[in-house]
């Protein structure tokens, strides 16, 4: 986004830091299903999220060898977790974990234009009111 024409709420929805907490609810999420079900261990979910930190230059870093952000992400994420990490992104492809982030931070930028809609048109009813 360029910043001069972005609102500083807007821009921090498109930034690095909230698309790779999304990725990481998304593998959570996952991976509480696939616990559910007995696809995987009983506990990996609430480990990768109380160990799981996100470093940005890391994933970064690791994107520059791997050539692809999803498995630069897993990869710094493993580093933090841990064997358990082997556990997460299983049965999944990027695409399912881009595309419902994209979808998500849609969402949360609708909510704002939402809300400026709204305030637009209480300002519109009282000038109108006023003519």
């Amino acid at each position: 986004m360029i910043p001069r024409y972005s609102r500083k709420e807007m821009a921090k929805i498109w930034e690095p830091m909230n698309k790779f907490k999304i990725w990481l609810d998304i593998e959570i999420y996952a991976a509480q299903a696939m616990e559910k079900y007995k696809i995987i261990p009983k506990g990996v979910a609430a480990k990768v999220k109380k160990k799981s930190k996100i470093n940005i230059k890391r994933i970064d870093d690791i994107e520059k060898k791997t050539k692809h952000d999803v498995i630069a992400f897993l990869t710094s994420i493993a580093e933090f977790v841990g064997s358990e990490a082997k556990y997460l992104h299983q049965g999944m492809t990027s695409s399912d974990v881009l595309d419902t982030c994209f979808n998500l931070q849609l969402k949360q930028s609708g909510k704002i234009l939402i809300k400026d809609i709204d305030k637009l048109l209480k300002t519109l009813k009282k000038k109108i009111k006023q003519i």
